[in-house]
C-alpha cells in the first residue's frame, strides 16, 4: 500500500473508504491510513462499548460515533436512489433506535464439551460467538440466554447445534427453538419447568415438523396501535418499538389523511391497526396464519379492517382494484415489490407510502413510479438495526 489518506465515508459493508476508493476494515469518517496501513482514529472513531465486537457478527459499525453512524444510514439511502437516478426533494435526517432495544432475534446455539454457546455467527463463517453482553439486545430478551446454556447444554447431544427465536411480546418472552424434540415425557417436562421457572409466555418446539407448543399458560399476543393481535411463533414485527413508531409516524404522514388505504404485506397490522384509527383498511398479506391472526385482533377490537389472505407476488392488486382507494401503504420483504409496484404505476392513486428494508430495491422500485408520473416527496431513513448494516425507511409518492 502506498500514500497517506482520511477516510471519507463509511462502504454499504462497514468498511472505511478513502477518497481513493481503498477500502480499510473497522476505519471511521475522519481516520487517517498511513502508507504502511496503520490507522490513526479520527473525530467519528468510537471504542466499542461491547467486548465481543468485531468478532460477533451482530454488529458491524460499533467503532464509529452516533455522528458517523447516522450518516452512513442516509448515504445508503442516498446511494441506491442515485444509483437509480431517482430524485427525492426531501432526505430527511435518520431515526436511529437506542442501544438495547431489539424486541426480536434469532441465535444460534453449539452443544460443546462444557455447556453450550449460544450467540450470533461470526463474521463470514458458522463458528458462534458464545455472547456474554450484548449491546442491542433488549435486557429482558439477553437474560434468557444464560438459563438456556444450561438447559441446552443438557438436552443437545455433543456438537449438535440449535437455532433460538426470541421474541418480546405482550406477556413476556416468546421462544421458538428449532433442531430440538420434546424427546418423552420426562423431556416434556423438563422445557415446561423451565418456561415456568423463567416465566415465559411461550415455549414452542420444532424438530423440522413445525413449531410445536409446550407451555402457553395465556394465549401470547403483541399490541399493534392499542389492540393485542394473536402473535404466531417468530412472525415478523419490526426489531424495534422505537424504529416501529417511527415508521408508523411516517406512514401515517404519507396517507395524507385518507380515508380509504390498502395495505400490502401487511403483516401482522403495524400500519394497518394504526391507520384504521382514521380510515377504512384492506390489509393484504400471504401468510395465512399471520393473516389470521390480524383478523382476530381486528375484528376483536372492532377496527375498520378487512383482511386477505393474498400472495402479492403471483397475484398482485390490478390498477383497476387500486383506483378504489385514496392511499396506498406496502412493507415488502427486502426483494421489494416489482410486480405490485407494477399495478400501482398505472393506477390513479394519489399517495404512497412505502417502507423498505433494502434501499437498493426500494430504488428500483421508486424509478418504476417515478418513470409513471409519481414524485419521491421524501424519504424517511430509520436505523433501528443500531450499528449494523441493515437500514430501513419509509418513502412518500404522490401525484
Amino acid at each position: 500500500m502506498t500514500g497517506s489518506g482520511s477516510i471519507v465515508r463509511i462502504a454499504a459493508r462497514g468498511e472505511g473508504v478513502t477518497a481513493d476508493g481503498r477500502h480499510i476494515p473497522f476505519a471511521a469518517p475522519g481516520d487517517t491510513v498511513h502508507p504502511d496501513g496503520s490507522v490513526i482514529d479520527g473525530p467519528h472513531h468510537a471504542v466499542p462499548p461491547c467486548r465481543h465486537f468485531p468478532e460477533c457478527g451482530g454488529c458491524q459499525l460499533q467503532h464509529v460515533d452516533d455522528v458517523a453512524y447516522a450518516r452512513y444510514v442516509a448515504d445508503r439511502v442516498a446511494g441506491g436512489l442515485a444509483a437509480q437516478r431517482v430524485e427525492v426533494a426531501d432526505l430527511r435526517a435518520p431515526h436511529i433506535s437506542p442501544p438495547r432495544t431489539r424486541r426480536r432475534a434469532s441465535l444460534s446455539a453449539l452443544s460443546v464439551a462444557r455447556g453450550c454457546a449460544i450467540g450470533f455467527h461470526t463474521r463470514q463463517s458458522r463458528q458462534i460467538v458464545d455472547t456474554r453482553e450484548c449491546h442491542v439486545l433488549h435486557p429482558r430478551l439477553f437474560a434468557i440466554v444464560s438459563p438456556l446454556r444450561d438447559l441446552l447444554g443438557d438436552v443437545l447431544g455433543l456438537r449438535k447445534t440449535a437455532t433460538i427465536k426470541a421474541t418480546l411480546a405482550d406477556q413476556g418472552v416468546d421462544l421458538l427453538i428449532e433442531g430440538v424434540d420434546t424427546g418423552g415425557l420426562a423431556r416434556a417436562e423438563r422445557f415446561q419447568d423451565f418456561a415456568s421457572e423463567h416465566e415465559l409466555a411461550r415455549l414452542a418446539l420444532d424438530d423440522g415438523m413445525g413449531p410445536q407448543t409446550v407451555w402457553e399458560p395465556d394465549a401470547v399476543t403483541v399490541t399493534l396501535s392499542g389492540s393485542a393481535i394473536p402473535l404466531p411463533p417468530f412472525a415478523f414485527l419490526q426489531a424495534t418499538c422505537d424504529g416501529e413508531a417511527a415508521l408508523i409516524a411516517a406512514v401515517q404522514e404519507a396517507a395524507g389523511g385518507a380515508k380509504t388505504v390498502a395495505d400490502l404485506f401487511c403483516g401482522l397490522g403495524t400500519f394497518a391497526m394504526a391507520l384504521a384509527g382514521s380510515a377504512k383498511v384492506y390489509a393484504a398479506e400471504a401468510a395465512r396464519d399471520v393473516a389470521a391472526a390480524l383478523k382476530t385482533g381486528a375484528n376483536h377490537s372492532q377496527q375498520p379492517v378487512f383482511v386477505e389472505h393474498r400472495d402479492l407476488y403471483r397475484r398482485p392488486l390490478t390498477n383497476s382494484e387500486l383506483d378504489r382507494f385514496e392511499a396506498v401503504a406496502l412493507d415488502p420483504p427486502r426483494a421489494g415489490a416489482a410486480e405490485q409496484v407494477a399495478a400501482l404505476a398505472k393506477s390513479a392513486v394519489p399517495r404512497i407510502g412505502y417502507v423498505s428494508c433494502n434501499p437498493a430495491s426500494f430504488a428500483r422500485d421508486a424509478r418504476t413510479l417515478v418513470d409513471a408520473g409519481y414524485r419521491l416527496d421524501w424519504v424517511q431513513p430509520v436505523g433501528q438495526f443500531r450499528w449494523s448494516t441493515h437500514v430501513e425507511l419509509t418513502g412518500c409518492f404522490s401525484r
